[in-house]
């Protein structure tokens, strides 16, 4: 039986992961005062932590939630809210709250609530994610277990959806996903396999080098089988993501020519003419692998979510 515990969100609490190296890897840092519990944690507000004991998984994950500031007025006690999932919950979900803070506050952005998924509790951040992100087993990818994927959407559809959706006011019919490197190769996967379970994809610097490119040989054979892709999707990919000269950065320098395949990947999804399928794709100028995420996802929330134009000035 699956274990819940719930309690309200600190950044104390969240580790904060940082990306390695073109595959994707975070390493998690704890952030703590100089002088250990001398000064109160910074609240992100309106947010909640809920512990999920899987019973499937025999493992534990952080489910990590923010409420848009209008969730708790009397007029919205009826509402429900679109929601979007993070993959790689202690870097994604802290971009994510502050991306939205203040076009919520101003009304720029529908209200929308957000949900991160932690790492697996007691592992390594590189190790719990290398596992439950990766669609297919690579035994050349060492020195971590892979191929995880399968298991771990059933996690997230069968025991993270229900809790989250039971717990609070969600429409279901406006879910969203968003993933960054090996987070972005879960979210293609998850569209080829499950496409009805989120009508919006995020993915940003997506992993499509792994395992000798698997996933353009899964839209292949998707292709072959389906007329049909009901999804909107955002593809973002930073400009130096690619092999040197790559800019002053030279420890960011990609192996893979990740904006060629990028760029691929669309023409692939373009050519079978799907109904029902919207692609966007952009390239952040100037951004690295460590750096796409966030402007990544402003840009897919904005075309999503933006109740208003400014004008320019």
């Amino acid at each position: 039986m699956k274990k819940i515990v719930s309690r309200s969100l600190s950044i104390a609490g969240l580790l904060l992961s940082v990306l390695l190296s073109v595959d994707g890897s975070f390493a998690a840092d704890a952030i703590a005062p100089t002088t250990e519990n001398a000064l109160p944690p910074f609240q992100i507000e309106h947010s909640f932590v809920h512990t999920l004991a899987s019973s499937k998984l025999q493992r534990s994950y952080e489910i990590y939630i923010k409420l848009p500031p209008g969730y708790d007025k009397p007029e919205n006690a009826q509402h429900r809210y679109p929601v979007v999932y993070l993959n790689d919950g202690p870097y994604t979900f802290q971009v994510a709250s502050g991306e939205t803070r203040v076009p919520f506050s101003h009304g720029t952005f529908e209200e929308f609530i957000l949900v991160g998924l932690s790492y697996a509790q007691g592992e390594d951040g590189a190790i719990s994610r290398e596992r439950d992100l990766t669609p297919t087993l690579d035994i050349r990818h060492k020195p971590y277990a892979t191929g995880g994927a399968r298991a771990y959407l059933g996690f997230l559809e069968n025991e993270v959806m229900p809790l989250v959706e039971k717990t609070y006011r969600i429409d279901a019919q406006r879910r969203t996903l968003a993933g960054q490197s090996y987070g972005g190769l879960f979210g293609l996967w998850v569209m080829l396999n499950e496409p009805e379970l989120f009508q919006n994809y995020i993915l940003t610097s997506t992993s499509l080098w792994y395992n000798n490119r698997t996933m353009f040989e899964q839209e292949t054979a998707f292709a072959t089988h389906h007329t049909d892709l009901k999804a909107n999707v955002f593809f973002a990919i930073g400009q130096m993501e690619h092999p040197a000269p790559c800019g002053r950065l030279k420890s960011e320098c990609s192996d893979f020519d990740m904006v060629a395949d990028q760029a691929a990947m669309v023409k692939q999804l373009r050519s079978h003419n799907y109904k029902n399928l919207q692609l966007h794709t952009k390239v952040i100028p100037g951004a690295y692998h460590t750096t796409t995420f966030p402007s990544g996802l402003l840009w897919a929330l904005q075309e999503l979510f933006l109740t208003q134009r400014e004008p320019a000035k």
